[in-house]
C-alpha cells in the first residue's frame, strides 16, 4: 500500500491486478473559501465508480485525474452518500460527459435533477431503498450500508469488500488540508481534536451513531475513509473510533429551548458579519 503522492496524482488505498481505490485529496484551491474534500474511484475488472466526486470546483482536476488512469466512457456510476453540494454540484457534467448512472438514495431522488439540466438523469437514477443494498461493479460489489442521519436524512456509506475498506461519507470527518489527508490516521487520540467540533454538530444524535456503530462492527474493517480529512486505518484506531462515537452527545442531544429564541442580532451585508443588539444604557 503507497500514499506517496505526485503533483495532481491520486493516492492509491488498495491495487491489485484487478481492483484499485483510489483517492483524491487536493483538488480544491485552498483559499479558506471551499472546504477540503476527497473524491473516489473503485476500479473492478475494467468497470468504475465514482464515490462523491464533489462540486464544480472539483470536476475538471478529477476528471483529467481519473482519465490518467481510468477511461471515463467505462464508468458505470456516480455514487453519492448523500445530496449536499460538494457531494454531487458537479452532477450535470458527470452526466454530459459520461454514461454513468447515479446512485442516490430514494429519498433524494427527485432532487438530484435540480443539480442538472432538463432530462440528462432521466432513465439514469438508481434510487436505494432505506434498507441498502448490494450493488454490482465488474466481479464485485459495492456494499450500500444505511447511514441515514449521519448526517443527512437519506445517506449510505459504501463498503468495498475486496478492499476491506469503508467509505464513511461525513462520518469520522476531520477538517485539515489535502496534503494532511494523504496520511493515515493510526492514533486517534491525537486526531479527536480535528473531528469533534464537526461531529457534534453535524451528526443528529447519540442514538443514531450506536445504531450505526453496532452495524459496522459486523464488517471487518481495514480503513475507515471520510470525505473529508484523512483516512483511518488499523484495528485500533478504527476501534478507539468506534468507541468514542458510541459515547459523544451531539445534535439534537445538545439542544434546548436556547437554541430556539427569535433572534435580535443585526447582520451588517457590507462586513457580513452579525452584530449584537444595542443595550438601554439605564439613565
Amino acid at each position: 500500500m503507497s500514499f506517496d503522492k505526485l503533483p495532481a496524482m491520486p493516492i492509491e488505498l488498495y491495487s491489485d491486478k484487478h481492483h484499485a481505490c483510489l483517492m483524491f485529496t487536493d483538488l480544491i484551491e485552498e483559499d479558506g473559501q471551499a472546504i477540503q474534500a476527497n473524491q473516489f474511484l473503485i476500479v473492478d475488472n475494467g468497470t468504475g465508480a465514482i464515490i462523491d466526486p464533489g462540486g464544480n470546483l472539483a470536476f475538471n482536476e478529477l476528471f483529467m485525474g481519473m482519465s490518467r488512469h481510468f477511461p471515463p466512457q467505462k464508468l458505470a456510476y456516480v455514487v453519492a452518500s448523500h445530496a449536499d453540494p460538494d457531494i454531487i454540484a458537479s452532477l450535470d457534467r458527470w452526466m454530459t460527459s459520461t454514461r454513468a448512472q447515479l446512485v442516490i438514495s430514494r429519498i433524494w431522488e427527485r432532487f438530484a435533477p435540480h443539480f442538472t439540466k432538463v432530462g440528462k438523469t432521466e432513465n439514469r437514477v438508481i434510487g436505494v431503498p432505506d434498507s441498502g443494498g448490494r450493488l454490482p461493479l465488474g466481479n464485485s460489489e459495492l456494499v450500500l450500508l444505511p447511514a441515514h442521519f449521519l448526517h443527512a436524512e437519506g445517506n449510505f456509506h459504501f463498503y468495498d469488500p475486496i478492499s476491506k475498506i469503508l467509505f464513511t461519507g461525513d462520518l469520522g470527518v476531520s477538517l485539515t488540508t489535502g496534503a494532511e489527508a494523504q496520511t493515515p490516521v493510526t492514533d486517534l487520540l491525537p486526531h479527536i481534536a480535528r473531528m469533534e467540533g464537526f461531529h457534534r454538530r453535524y451528526m443528529v444524535s447519540n442514538k443514531i451513531l450506536k445504531l450505526w456503530v453496532q452495524m459496522a462492527r459486523q464488517l471487518p474493517i481495514a480503513m475507515i475513509v471520510p470525505q473529508h480529512g484523512a483516512p483511518i486505518m488499523g484495528q485500533q484506531a478504527i476501534g478507539d473510533l468506534f468507541n468514542w462515537l458510541e459515547g459523544l452527545q451531539c445534535g439534537i442531544d445538545l439542544f434546548d429551548q436556547r437554541s430556539y429564541q427569535l433572534p435580535t442580532a443585526e447582520i451588517d451585508p457590507v462586513s457580513r458579519q452579525v452584530r449584537p443588539p444595542l443595550r438601554a444604557v439605564a439613565g
